[in-house]
């Protein structure tokens, strides 16, 4: 999670929310990731979505067996489902997300029922670190006349 965090400070560099992410399998790193959405100017460009496609890229394959993604936040909707299109195995977060989150604070698409695969999740690594970075950045920018 710690490399995580560290991807998260890349985001708070260029002026975006400080989210990271990480995809491990069997003890390597084989993605990383953090928030682009305002350097790309790109919707899809979040810390996860960058991290699982490095992962494919270095595996060669869409599904990403055996790999444990750590992610600074709870995943967003569109996070969440390609967790669950990868075939990824295990999720960790640190920091909940009460209002985008979708792997059960406003939503569970990770543990969906009537989806063909569910993700493993673990919560609350880090979370303290992780919640002080969002709000740091919350503060500097509230601080500079931005929402």
């Amino acid at each position: 999670m710690r490399e995580a965090l560290a991807e998260a400070a890349k985001a708070t560099a260029l002026g975006d929310i400080p989210i990271g992410a990480i995809a491990v399998l069997d003890g390597n790193i084989i993605g990383r990731g953090y928030n682009r959405r305002e350097a790309d100017q790109d919707p899809t460009a979040h810390a996860e979505i960058l991290a699982l496609r490095e992962a494919a890229h270095v595996l060669g394959m869409w599904r990403l067996p055996g790999v444990i993604l750590y992610c600074t936040l709870e995943p967003c909707a569109m996070c969440a489902g390609a967790m669950v299109q990868a075939r990824l195995p295990r999720l960790v977060w640190a920091t909940d997300d009460p209002k985008a989150g979708a792997g059960g604070s406003i939503m569970d698409v990770l543990h969906h029922p009537r989806l063909n695969h569910q993700v493993e999740v673990i919560r609350g690594v880090l979370a303290d670190e992780a919640t002080a970075q969002i709000r740091a950045f919350f503060v500097e920018l509230r601080g500079r006349g931005e929402k």
